[in-house]
């Protein structure tokens, strides 16, 4: 079996003698009967850890697997508690701590973590999220684990999202607007720049790969009605997959078109609604009923489409559903949305006095990166 098929973590090394065998094109660890590692021998060249096969102040690789054959295989291979020593043919000796390898077969992907009954994006102040490296942590770890929070006592001055980039980092720019105005006045090219009520989406589905954080500003809000709604999509996603596993598969593999456009720019993606890493966790949601484009009716899998699709939005507009929050976003509030999860839609309002709100888009992964720096700061435990 490969390094990816093993079912569990090893056990304590510590506990047995080790030994080892080279096979036909793997390096084999034993402790007493059980195998602990089947090592392939291209891996094992390929993470050679030591100052020649990589640069010692970035630990980037410098050794290419071009630089040898493809049935390469150890010359000598020795092992003790510590470490597996493997000598090559051309006399270099790669040595690989075993504690390394055992931290493989930890898993980097979170469990999703369903909202609260009755869940309210959690609130920060502004200027603790930009002033206080704990509370940026707290906050960001909370965004990271529900996909969505609040930031409270905001300046209600236009242009303030430029403000976020230290924490955030810098501003993703799309083609229309850097910081985007949604009011009524002004520049009119979507459903959002009027008084309707705007279903649950996420913004720019009409992008290959569309802004994965939107940070909306709300500087004015005097209209009646306009509460704004978040969903978790996710969630969603994972009650239909249990649900109808069918519906999942063909929302998985049927590729949607997407168009947003004005007069000067135009842009177009024909992507499935949602993606999923090797492993089968979600990656990312597409959904923009306001951007889905018409299809050929023709086209193979179209009517199982639809069938999910329907389904789909049946549950994602469901007013009940545990995975919807509604509330007023007040003037000097911020809400932050992992937008490839958490998707946000507004009840139509009456157009008197004055609502206006702006907002922008970073990357998760730089979000993801500050927590961790924050972390080093602080002296805790990146896991």
């Amino acid at each position: 079996m490969s390094l990816g098929q093993v079912d569990s973590a090893p056990s304590n090394t510590h506990q047995a003698a080790l030994r080892s065998e080279v096979n036909a094109d793997s390096v084999l660890v034993f402790q007493g009967s059980e195998t602990l590692f089947d090592l392939p021998n291209l891996w094992l060249r390929d993470n050679c850890p030591c100052d020649d096969c990589r640069v010692p102040q970035t630990q980037e690789k410098r050794f290419i697997l071009s630089d040898v054959a493809a049935d390469l295989a150890p010359e000598s291979v020795s092992i003790d508690l510590d470490a597996l020593t493997v000598t090559w043919p051309d006399k270099h000796c790669s040595q690989y701590p075993l504690a390394t390898i055992t931290e493989l077969f930890q898993s980097n992907s979170q469990p999703l973590q369903s909202w609260p009954e009755g869940f309210v994006p959690q609130a920060y102040s502004w200027d603790e999220f930009l002033g206080d490296s704990r509370v940026t942590a707290e906050a960001i770890e909370t965004f990271l684990r529900y996909g969505v929070i609040l930031l409270s006592q905001a300046p209600v001055k236009e242009e303030s999202l430029e403000l976020l980039a230290p924490v955030l980092g810098p501003i993703r720019e799309l083609l229309f607007d850097r910081i985007h105005n949604v009011s009524m006045e002004g520049h009119v090219y979507n459903i959002a720049h009027t008084s309707l009520g705007l279903p649950p989406h996420n913004d720019f589905a009409s992008y290959s790969f569309p802004p994965s954080v939107q940070a909306l500003h709300m500087l004015q809000n005097e209209t009646p009605g306009g509460e704004s709604i978040v969903v978790d999509g996710w969630a969603v996603l994972e009650q239909l997959r249990a649900d109808r596993p069918d519906y999942f598969k063909s929302l998985c593999e049927f590729a949607v078109p997407f168009r947003e456009f004005d007069e000067n720019n135009e842009t177009y993606a024909v992507e499935p609604m949602v993606r999923c890493d090797p492993q089968g966790h979600l990656v990312s949601f597409r959904f923009s009923n306001q951007l889905m484009q018409m299809m050929n009716p023709m086209q193979p899998g179209i009517k199982t489409f639809y069938q999910a699709y329907h389904e789909l939005c049946l549950r994602i507009t469901d007013r009940d559903s545990p995975a919807r929050s509604t509330f007023k976003l007040q003037g000097g509030q911020v809400l932050l949305v992992a937008a490839h999860r958490v998707l946000h839609a507004r009840e139509s309002f009456q157009p008197i006095g004055k609502r206006h709100l702006q907002d922008a888009y970073f990357e998760l992964d730089n979000v993801a990166n500050k927590l961790v720096l924050l972390r080093r700061l602080n002296g805790l435990n990146n896991g």
